[in-house]
């Protein structure tokens, strides 16, 4: 099992979107302590939306989509501001 899912700067509203095999809950921790540069500097973070995928090659073409000018506006539709 494999997940995507997109983390909210609460200091700069940005999105970051990533995709992992571990844990979400675990993975969000994991970036909220600054294991990711991205999320160092722009925490603190929150999850905002997950999917859960069959497996891992699936979530990386997922988070691919979702970094995507399509897949932004989906998130734009899906997630308020």
């Amino acid at each position: 099992m494999a997940y995507v899912y997109v983390l909210r700067s609460l200091k700069s509203g940005k999105r970051y979107v990533g995709h992992t095999s571990k844990d979400v809950y675990e993975r969000v921790r994991q970036h909220q302590s600054g294991t990711n540069a991205w999320t160092r500097q722009n925490r603190p973070v929150e999850l905002v939306y997950y999917e859960e995928i069959g497996d891992i090659r699936e979530a990386r073409e997922r988070e691919r989509f979702l970094k995507s000018g399509q897949g932004r506006k989906f998130l734009d539709k899906i997630i308020p501001r």
